[in-house]
């Protein structure tokens, strides 16, 4: 009787999580790209803001890994109609990048001509 309890319990959460799910998908607040939940609460913030609001809500900043996860960060940048941050820096190498812990990009997709730290790669 417990197990089917808990089954119910699971399937009950499962069932307001998708309706969750589908209605930020609505709101073009939440898109998906290989099991990792990309958001946006669709608000302008400074760089470090941003970085606290996704340690806040669980996440951290976005650091798009292959194409489709690019695709995801696009897909806010387009229906916004604004930029994104992405958790990389500039280096103390002029136009070379890293990862906030410091660490190498393992994926790129730049501009022609960029990085250029100018903020507009």
């Amino acid at each position: 009787l417990i197990d089917n309890e808990v089954e119910d319990i699971i399937h009950q959460l499962e069932y307001r999580i998708s309706r969750l799910e589908g209605v930020l998908r609505l709101e073009k607040m939440i898109t998906e790209s290989g099991g990792k939940i990309f958001a946006t609460n669709g608000k302008k913030a400074y760089f470090d803001t941003t970085v606290e609001k996704c340690k806040e809500a669980g996440g951290s900043i976005a650091t798009p890994s292959n194409p489709a996860e690019n695709d995801a960060i696009l897909y806010f940048v387009k229906s916004y109609n604004t930029y994104a941050y992405l958790g990389m820096k500039e280096s103390l190498i002029p136009r070379k990048f890293l990862f906030l812990d410091g660490t190498q990009l393992s994926y790129t997709n730049w501009h022609l001509n960029e990085p250029s730290g100018k903020g507009e790669e």
